[in-house]
């Protein structure tokens, strides 16, 4: 099993931070839905009957 050092937990926190910029973003209306699309999907975010998974 891959055990994280403090490089890579140092990454996945700011790729957690940018993403959660990115979501408060979206629900502030900042970004239209087209425009958060790639952004969720690239952060394995997929829709299901038009709520989010």
């Amino acid at each position: 099993m891959y055990a994280y050092d403090a490089l890579d937990q140092a990454m996945v926190q700011n790729r957690v931070d940018e993403f959660s910029k990115q979501v408060a973003r979206r629900l502030e209306g900042q970004l239209s839905e087209d425009e958060f699309k790639p952004l969720r999907l690239q952060n394995g975010l997929y829709l299901q009957l038009h709520a989010y998974m």
